[in-house]
């Protein structure tokens, strides 16, 4: 099979051509650098992204504070960790890069705050 897509690795943006055969990538052509090969073999294989959002706090100067996964999570995963960060709240103070929320949904990656409260 082959599979059109554009890449997001970088901020070129290549269009990559990925042929593959179930989840073995045999081919990926459009790529100007290496992260564009490793995204496209990633996408087809286990497609990942890194979440951004807020969660609430409780007695802080604000009533959210932003947070994101410390690294990439399985793209199917998404919406069901948007789900559980809506019922998510901490108590402040909240400092920049602390841990809110450990091993985000069995995924072993955390979720942090990336602002203080």
């Amino acid at each position: 099979m082959k599979k059109q897509m554009t890449c997001i690795a970088c901020p070129l943006g290549c269009q990559l051509t990925v042929e593959y055969e179930g989840t073995e990538v045999l081919s990926v052509t459009g790529n100007t650098c290496k992260r564009g090969d490793a995204y496209a073999r990633t996408e087809i294989v286990n497609p990942t992204r890194s979440l951004t959002s807020t969660v609430r706090v409780k007695g802080g100067v604000h009533p959210v504070v932003p947070v994101k996964t410390a690294g990439p999570i399985p793209k199917d995963k998404m919406f069901e960790a948007m789900r559980y960060l809506n019922t998510v709240a901490v108590k402040a103070p909240v400092s920049l890069g602390q841990v809110i929320v450990e091993d985000l949904l069995g995924t072993g990656v955390n979720v942090v705050a990336t602002n203080t409260d």
